[in-house]
């Protein structure tokens, strides 16, 4: 998975917008402006780019078991963020989409009923 393929994916998710609200490096996507998925520019750049995405904590824990590439997240809240280095080869597109997707679920499952109806 490229940078685009990243960005594209991200941004195809219902009420899914993108943000630099840290510094002009830091590319932050929202889902009805909360956080699920951030990356470093500079660090895809340089061919070591990963994304922290959300995560359920225990699916955090199994996670990075299992994989090498998945570590607790960087500079994030350790419990239920991972970060997934992406350049590592390690693991599939596919499965880099589900580790999205799973974030964006677990940020969309605490949102108000109301807003939650806006993306079912």
């Amino acid at each position: 998975m490229n940078i685009e393929e990243y960005r594209d994916y991200c941004l195809s998710k219902k009420e899914v917008t993108e943000h630099f609200p840290f510094d002009n490096d830091t590319l932050v996507f929202k889902v009805l402006n909360k956080m699920f998925a951030l990356a470093s520019l500079k660090e895809w750049e340089a061919g070591t780019g990963f994304i922290n995405l959300k995560c359920d904590p225990e699916y955090a824990i199994e996670l990075r078991e299992r994989y090498e590439s998945i570590k607790p997240g960087w500079h994030m809240n350790k419990q239920q963020w991972n970060s997934v280095y992406i350049h590592q080869g390690e693991l599939s597109a596919d499965f880099i989409r589900s580790l999205i997707d799973h974030s964006y679920d677990m940020v969309v499952k605490t949102l108000p009923k109301k807003q939650q109806q806006k993306v079912l």
